[in-house]
């Protein structure tokens, strides 16, 4: 049809992944040149450990701000308001020269970043169907690896050729230049010219009952769900680990493993790149399994537990083997396994879209709680044992999470209909 664009909601996700790539090459920059900074300015490491807890204070507080406000503010402009404010608050890193100083400006980045994946979540079940819903969260969250894989040979190579400082610039002014193309592009499907209407029709297929105007939940009925409480114990349980993967793995390559800022650029990148395949992976392979009979609960479980067999595996042999050829090969599976494990996700395969921003901001918020303490903890142990127990515990944790998820949120594919019940009430 003429004006019309087919397949225009993966062109949808596609800036999706972008933002999400952004946020990870922002927040990514300061744990890649972390060593660089430290060198420079005289920070030990558990003034780096405050600086990393600094951006996850506002990061927590503020994703269960956003959960909700985006589901007041609507995806678009919540997009446009915060992608600005995040890439802003990166540029003002190029100014800083103590560690108060760069934790006010994690503080600040950490304020805005976290409506990133709210927003994005909400977006995904605005514009998917059910059945795509875990492939469409899979490439949006990859943007996630994406940015992060990026970040150490962009960050390292500005960094090389023009200084530190200029790193952080360089990433604010690219959000601002997203922002201006998402302003263009995006609206919601019924209110999208470009949009064929046989695509419409398709990303109605199976929508849950409650419309745009369904009226909000309120708080505490959402936390008397059984099934919320899953989702965000999911997050508690994983959060920490991706925290550990993004803020610590280039310091262990360069403190365990003998990489400088050089090495880290040519080969850095690589477990970045195991995220973002396993967040593909955490998509595409239910999908395959659904497309061959299987309902989407055995689908799903059967990555997870897959993905949460593999990651001790992966992490056992790095404290094993000491090779710094070993250390990339298994920080690289084992980053897919986290990844494809799909914590994000839970929420849009068991939640109406009028209350999927929320629990998706609570469950972070509380994932940001834990990674808090454990940003804490992490920089104790490093500081004063080694990096070996926290390996250890990380190992063990995304089978206890399955467990929990089993036992709390139950049948994945069917959505809840909480507004008149708690618990575990469902309609297909």
């Amino acid at each position: 049809m003429k004006g019309k664009i087919s397949g225009l909601r993966w062109y949808i996700v596609g800036l999706l992944c972008l933002a999400s790539a952004l946020n990870y090459l922002d927040r990514q920059t300061l744990s890649v040149l972390a060593q660089t900074i430290q060198d420079e300015l005289g920070l030990t490491t558990m003034q780096y450990a405050n600086i990393t807890s600094a951006f996850l204070v506002s990061y927590t507080v503020m994703y269960a701000v956003y959960g909700r406000l985006v589901d007041v503010l609507g995806t678009r402009y919540a997009f446009i308001f915060f992608v600005s404010g995040w890439s802003v608050a990166n540029m003002l890193h190029a100014f800083a020269r103590t560690a108060a100083q760069f934790s006010v400006c994690r503080f600040l980045l950490g304020a805005a970043e976290p409506m990133s994946f709210p927003a994005g979540i909400r977006a995904v079940t605005e514009w998917f169907p059910l059945r795509e819903r875990a492939m469409a969260v899979g490439i949006f969250n990859s943007g996630t690896a994406i940015g992060a894989s990026l970040a150490a040979p962009m960050v390292a190579w500005v960094t090389l050729a023009w200084g530190w400082r200029s790193a952080f610039v360089a990433g604010g002014v690219l959000g601002l230049v997203w922002v201006a193309a998402w302003a263009v592009v995006f609206r919601l499907p019924r209110q999208q010219a470009w949009l064929d209407p046989r695509e419409l029709a398709l990303i109605e297929q199976g929508s849950d009952p409650a419309g745009e105007d369904a009226a909000p939940v309120p708080i505490r009925r959402l936390f008397a769900t059984r099934a919320v409480w899953g989702c965000i114990m999911a997050r508690v349980l994983t959060d920490p680990i991706s925290y550990f993967f993004i803020f610590w793995m280039p310091k262990f390559l360069q403190q365990e493993r003998g990489f400088n800022l050089a090495d880290l650029g040519r080969y850095g990148w690589i477990p970045f790149v195991g995220l973002a395949l396993g967040n593909l992976a955490g998509g595409a392979v239910p999908g395959l399994l659904m497309r061959r009979g299987w309902p989407l609960n055995r689908a799903r479980k059967v990555v997870m537990l897959a993905a949460s067999c593999a990651v001790p595996y992966c992490l056992l042999t790095i404290i094993a083997q000491p090779g710094a050829g070993v250390a990339i090969a298994m920080i690289s599976t084992a980053m897919f396994a986290h990844a494809a494990w799909a914590n994000m996700t839970l929420p849009t395969e068991v939640f109406p879209r009028h209350v999927v921003g929320s629990v998706t901001g609570f469950a972070g918020a509380f994932g940001g709680v834990a990674g808090i303490i454990t940003q804490q903890a992490i920089g104790w142990t490093v500081q004063h044992v080694s990096y070996t127990p926290v390996l250890l515990v990380c190992s063990v944790m995304h089978l206890i999470t399955f467990g929990v998820v089993c036992w709390l949120v139950g049948e994945l594919g069917v959505i809840r209909d909480i507004s008149r019940a708690v618990g575990l009430r469902a309609t297909t």
